[in-house]
């Protein structure tokens, strides 16, 4: 059997995947798994030992569907459902299995804030995508690998934190997912273990503001590495705050605990941290904290986020109970 399994973006919608795609694998005898996504994603995926062949979108569909035309697949396990899958499946011919995307749920929740989204995470939604094929769930969590070239020098880090710190991620796709400056600065304060600041190129700047207000804890990663660099930085951390961003995902596949911050996105869109349920996987119950301000009529208000708060006052991250995360990330590091 060959199965092409689609999703295009983002890095935690296709870290989303990784269940799926595992238990494909092992759990269908003979199974040849091909992935599509976006060459922009490509390094979300490279390293999966679970994929037999890659494929990646760049600006022209009618290339990428010709390139997919050369294998004769037996279905397309669509996890990703736009206009541009659902002309790949009409192009190709072929059987599709898809999950809920639950669109209209997701509008009546962010819009006239009508709770309908039934209680099943989207990982979970995406192996119901596979049921018709009898693959299960195998309890076994999110997977993120990191290619075995990619290493850390032995001096990336400063050496007062070879002992352990928290990785703290700072960026996020939009504004409304991410804490003000002053409060990710008020934060750090908060906790008196070192802190390295995760992000990308576009974090950079707020990164020094952050580091600024004490140099010796907190070190500013943000734009000095590159993807798999940043996960290894993620990793080797004792525990992980963040936003809603692909790097709390990821921090999930390996088994951190982690203090998710919730701004217009929230836990009720079914994208909240994942975890493994097998046996004697986990070592304790808790593994994640949800910070969200409670009792917010206006909150989720995005499925992904917005430039800035429709309603102006921002009170998702604003009002933000900063001692409250900080208490738990630290709680968490001692744990270690």
């Amino acid at each position: 059997m060959r199965l092409l399994f689609i999703r295009f973006s983002s890095i935690g919608d296709i870290v989303f995947t990784t269940p799926a795609i595992r238990c494909a694998k092992q759990q269908i005898p003979g199974v040849e798994l091909h992935f599509l996504t976006k060459a922009s994603m490509k390094a979300v995926t490279e390293a999966n030992p679970y994929i037999d062949h890659f494929h990646y979108f760049d600006k022209d569909l009618n290339a990428t569907i010709k390139d997919l035309k050369a294998f004769q697949f037996d279905y397309i396990i669509d996890l990703h459902k736009n206009l541009r899958t659902f002309q790949i499946q009409k192009a190709l011919g072929v059987p599709s299995l898809s999950y809920q995307k639950l669109s209209f749920q997701k509008l009546l929740l962010t819009k006239l804030h009508l709770n309908y989204m039934p209680a099943k995470h989207i990982v979970d939604r995406s192996l119901d995508a596979l049921s018709a094929l009898g693959v299960v769930n195998d309890g076994k969590g999110l997977d993120y690998f990191i290619p075995k070239e990619t290493v850390l020098p032995s001096n990336a880090l400063p050496a007062s934190f070879q002992s352990g710190y928290i990785a703290l991620v700072i960026g996020a796709s939009y504004a409304s997912k991410k804490l003000p400056v002053a409060s990710l600065q008020a934060l750090c304060h908060k906790i008196p273990y070192p802190i390295v600041l995760i992000g990308g190129k576009a974090d950079q700047e707020e990164g020094a503001a952050i580091e600024a207000v004490n140099p010796i804890k907190i070190w500013n990663a943000c734009g000095k590495f590159n993807l798999h660099e940043s996960a290894l930085l993620v990793k080797q951390s004792r525990t992980v705050i963040s936003h809603d961003t692909g790097f709390l995902y990821i921090a999930c596949a390996f088994h951190k605990k982690t203090v998710a911050i919730w701004g217009a996105t929230a836990p009720a869109l079914q994208v909240e941290p994942y975890y493994p349920t097998a046996a004697g996987l986990m070592n304790s119950n808790e593994m994640y904290f949800n910070a969200i301000v409670p009792n917010l009529p206006c909150q989720p208000c995005s499925n992904y986020g917005t430039k800035q708060c429709p309603q102006g006052h921002f009170a998702c991250m604003k009002k933000q109970d900063l001692q409250s995360i900080a208490d738990k990330a630290i709680a968490y590091f001692k744990e270690i």
